[in-house]
């Protein structure tokens, strides 16, 4: 089978590089896959070193992606792509097997499904404690959804929308592509739309690709805010994704603030807002314990619960944001 990797980026140029050398070692022939770099508008160096790249690799091709959306980029790869198979790699991730490609055709062969999915750890050589924190903390019960099969190591079918990653290209001509009105979820979007038309997903940990934390708090913070904005951009687009789950994060915030104003009115009222609060701290704190005991790293303890309650506020306030913002649902852009 004839494959194409399609690789969104917008100023990747730490990672670029790492990305391309791994995908161009792979135990693939070289005349049997493509590589397609979709550059966002980078105001780095990003477009540079591919080009550079792509001058000593004849399967590697740089495209320009003016509406600078990962959602949009990927369709820009999409249709330009020669291949049976779309696999959707980020430019900060890390790819360790050079049979990263081989094993998605031994997957679709052996399943028969329309897609696949992969487990995507938050995981990379020479992390900082806090990152560390952000990874183990992203793959908890407490700091992930739990619908998600995105940390799971159990190959079987499942639902596509929270993992499918690599697909045949017959599933865009069935549902059509990612739509460009999304900043975030994108993938759960289009995916839903594959569980919705009866294709098949296939979970596999032969296919894991590692990605990169983010570095600081704020980060967290604000990538978080994007994914809340992206799910109720989700729920007002297919209604049957709303769930008490999903907005818990949004929940817990506004309870946070309007809490704080009717505690000052009685001291029932009080007593009750600061058994909460005591409450959660406490979940937390046990939670943290939990973590850096399973993964035998007592140096994680300190920012555990800061990053736990950085991803609640984080995505809470992102759905909030955006349930208040009024705008106009976005129609549903270039799918066909």
């Amino acid at each position: 089978m004839f494959i194409s990797v399609v690789v969104p980026v917008r100023n990747e140029e730490s990672h670029i590089g790492s990305v391309l050398d791994r995908l161009a070692s792979q135990d693939y022939p070289a005349e049997r896959f493509e590589v397609i770099v979709v550059d966002g508008q980078s105001t780095d160096n990003t477009v540079a070193t591919v080009q550079e790249f792509a001058e000593n690799h004849r399967n590697v091709r740089l495209l320009p992606n003016p509406a600078r959306l990962s959602s949009a980029g990927r369709n820009v790869g999409i249709r330009a792509a020669r291949g049976d198979i779309i696999v959707i790699v980020d430019g900060h991730c890390e790819l360790e097997d050079d049979q990263f490609l081989r094993k998605h055709v031994a997957a679709l062969d052996r399943s028969g499904a329309d897609c696949l999915g992969r487990p995507q750890p938050l995981e990379l050589s020479g992390a900082t404690a806090l990152q560390r924190a952000i990874a183990a903390a992203r793959s908890s019960w407490l700091g992930h959804h739990p619908a998600s099969h995105i940390y799971s190591s159990r190959e079987a079918f499942v639902p596509a929308a929270s993992v499918a990653v690599a697909y045949r290209r017959s599933v865009f001509d069935r549902v059509g592509y990612f739509d460009e009105g999304f900043d975030a979820c994108e993938d759960y979007e289009l995916n839903t739309r594959i569980d919705r038309a009866g294709l098949r997903c296939y979970f596999t940990p032969d296919i894991t690709v590692r990605y990169r934390p983010r570095e600081s708090l704020a980060a967290l913070f604000r990538q978080l805010v994007r994914y809340g904005r992206g799910r109720v951009l989700l729920m007002r687009r297919h209604a049957d994704t709303l769930s008490l789950t999903t907005l818990l994060p949004a929940l817990w915030v506004l309870g946070c603030v309007l809490g704080a104003v009717v505690a000052w009115f009685s001291p029932i009222l009080s007593a009750a807002y600061l058994g909460t609060l005591a409450t959660y701290v406490s979940l937390v704190a046990v939670v943290s314990v939990g973590i850096a005991v399973r993964h035998r790293d007592v140096r994680l303890l300190p920012c555990l619960p800061l990053v736990l309650a950085t991803i609640h506020v984080g995505s809470g306030m992102g759905i909030l944001l955006e349930l208040v913002s009024r705008r106009p649902l976005p129609l549903c852009r270039q799918l066909v």
